[in-house]
């Protein structure tokens, strides 16, 4: 495993992160697809077995059980220093409100089992909240220790332009990383929010870095129970098959050329494009046992244009 530090913290991540999204009881008003607490368990002491540190969840994954499997997980099977947790905030009451915020932190540093958290993520751009007092409260939990550094997830660029902005000219924390919509078949982020990213040295951590499986296999859709009960993905893909599963074939091809899996070589174009740690959400132990072996992949500029050839302009999925 290689790893790298999240913008300007002092975050040691690995350079592939576990999606807690694949974590708690299922439900049919979340997610049908979930792992129980033991294979949850599972699936994590194989992460950190392949040097894995670095676990990303939500306060509303699984209304809260992605939280409490994955700290429990982790409490057994690893030492707190040695591994690094992200959980999110803002699909709650409130959204981003100082209230909210200092509710469900604890809930969150609760259901994890642990005092603090390493990475404070908001899930989304709050318009009901003035940004002072988003960036003014995540800043005291920070100076109060329950939590390491700041980290935000898709929104407009412009949106986190002006936190950063809110951030420095109040002398508050700002944030390290970004947990954006981003892979072969979806490129609008590049546009602006990449830059703005870019330009504050903040670290990409992308969640669907594999499209929700349709960059690891020929076939549109398979017979997974994921695959079969995910309305959320096909909301996101299934609209521009047509014109995406050319890109999907590409991919094929340049993973024959490397005698690679299509995950390896989707994953090897995010390291190629920049990005720290894509978000794996794996429900088998051999999914991580294949994105590991991508970090090792470098792809030349002429496979990067092969790749990305057949890209068409999408309609925005993730900010809202």
């Amino acid at each position: 495993m290689k790893y790298t530090k999240l913008g300007n913290s002092d975050l040691n991540v690995s350079k592939i992160c576990v999606g807690g999204m694949s974590f708690g009881k299922p439900s049919t008003d979340f997610h049908e697809w979930t792992l129980g607490e033991k294979e949850t368990e599972n699936m994590v002491q194989h992460a950190l077995d392949l040097g894995i540190n670095f676990f990303d969840t939500a306060n509303s994954y699984s209304h809260g059980t992605s939280e409490e499997y994955l700290g429990r997980a982790l409490k057994k099977n690893a030492k707190r220093s040695d591994v690094v947790i992200a959980t999110k905030v803002y699909f709650n009451d409130g959204k981003l409100s100082k209230t909210a915020i200092e509710r469900e932190i604890d809930m969150s540093l609760k259901r994890l089992d642990t005092d603090y958290i390493d990475l404070y993520i908001i899930h989304r751009f709050d318009y009901d909240t003035p940004m002072i007092e988003i960036m003014e409260t995540l800043h005291k939990l920070v100076k109060s220790g329950k939590v390491r550094a700041l980290g935000a997830s898709a929104m407009y660029g412009y949106q986190f332009h002006n936190l950063q902005i809110c951030a420095e000219q109040n002398n508050l924390t700002k944030f390290v990383s970004m947990q954006n919509h981003y892979n072969l078949l979806y490129r609008e982020d590049e546009r602006e929010l990449i830059p703005v990213c870019k330009q504050y040295g903040v670290s990409l951590t992308p969640y669907s870095p594999l499209a929700a499986g349709r960059l690891c296999r020929l076939e549109w859709s398979s017979e997974s129970k994921r695959s079969q009960t995910d309305r959320v993905a096909r909301g996101k893909y299934d609209s521009t098959k047509d014109q995406d599963y050319e890109i999907v074939k590409r991919v094929f091809e340049v993973a024959e050329k490397y005698n690679a899996t299509m995950s390896q070589i989707a994953l090897a174009w995010q390291y190629a494009k920049g990005v720290s740690s894509p978000i794996i959400g794996a429900t088998k132990a051999e999914h991580f046992d294949d994105a590991v072996k991508a970090v090792d992949i470098t792809l030349t500029q002429e496979d990067i244009n092969s790749l990305e050839e057949f890209y068409m302009p999408h309609k925005i999925r993730g900010a809202v």
